[in-house]
């Protein structure tokens, strides 16, 4: 695999988990790590794991410039070192050694078939429920759902993908733009999507591939019309989540369906938050401020 690279954006990682990553690795020709400025003792031990692994260079911010920007210049330096395609990833998302490589199988048979410049990302797996997340599409032409194909289906077009495990060619990043750097964390992945469909090009599910990965601080097995997992997240988090969901809204290209699913996720999570949550009035707080952050910054947008 040597026109690949990996990317992992790491902050204060779980070390056991960022080693267990780089492992599963091994066949992958390059990797850039990009820390966002973590601690000195957390960037120590990142460095000592990183001068295990031949193929990894750490890239070290001396500030914190958010998952988009790290990134950013993680695909540059990719770029740079002559790489065709390159691997997204968090540093708490692990899978087996096989993964990348059937990924990259899938992103040339896929592309082959399109025609197209493509994304291809795995099913995601949350580790402590061990309840799959599913793939995003519009179910009857107005209904955002999740699917949840059998292993052995084959790719699937999806409506977006989740950033950690998006592998894609670096010459559509070239033709699209990188990702925005302005949104910092959450949404960068579904900022990218709608604007990779927008100009014609392809996202595809990967059911035959899984990554193991967390989102938020933990996952929960919820009823909500059926089992589905519920992440907690910081009131810092949510901050940033609902900041970023009011600027994606004056964006012409995203869809009006996930606009409408948003709204409504919007105040789901207000009212679990609130209600079930820990901390619930620095959530509020934060959830408030992002909403009053994102309406005043939409004249960027």
């Amino acid at each position: 695999m040597s026109d690949l690279a990996a990317i992992t954006v790491t902050y204060d990682p779980d070390h056991e988990l960022l080693a267990s990553q780089w492992r599963a690795l091994g066949h992958v020709s390059a990797i850039f790590v990009v820390d966002n400025a973590s601690s000195s003792a957390s960037r120590a031990l990142t460095r000592a794991l990183v001068s295990d692994v031949p193929q990894a260079v750490l890239i070290e911010n001396e500030r914190n410039v958010g998952l988009g920007d790290a990134l950013n210049t993680g695909i540059a330096a990719a770029r740079a070192a002559g790489k065709r395609v390159v691997l997204l990833l968090d540093q708490d998302s692990t899978f087996a050694a096989t993964a990348p490589a059937a990924l990259l199988r899938a992103l040339n048979d896929v592309q082959a078939t399109t025609g197209i410049p493509c994304c291809v990302g795995p099913v995601l797996v949350d580790p402590q429920t061990g309840m799959a997340h599913g793939f995003h599409h519009v179910a009857d032409g107005w209904l955002w759902a999740r699917a949840h194909p059998a292993t052995d289906a084959p790719p699937i077009p999806v409506a977006n993908l989740n950033g950690s495990g998006t592998m894609m060619p670096i010459a559509l990043v070239d033709t699209v733009g990188g990702l925005d750097g302005g949104l910092f964390i959450d949404h960068v992945d579904t900022e990218w999507s709608f604007r990779v469909l927008s100009q014609g090009f392809g996202l595809y599910g990967i059911p035959s591939v899984s990554f193991d990965h967390r989102m938020g601080e933990r996952g929960r097995r919820v009823w909500l019309l059926g089992w589905r997992v519920w992440p907690d997240r910081s009131p810092l988090r949510h901050y940033y989540l609902y900041r970023n969901t009011v600027r994606l809204m004056r964006r012409p290209y995203v869809w009006r369906v996930w606009k409408c699913w948003a709204l409504a996720k919007m105040l789901l999570t207000l009212c679990v938050v609130i209600a079930a949550g820990p901390s619930r009035r620095e959530q509020w707080q934060m959830i408030m401020k992002g909403l009053k952050d994102g309406f005043r910054e939409w004249r960027r947008d």
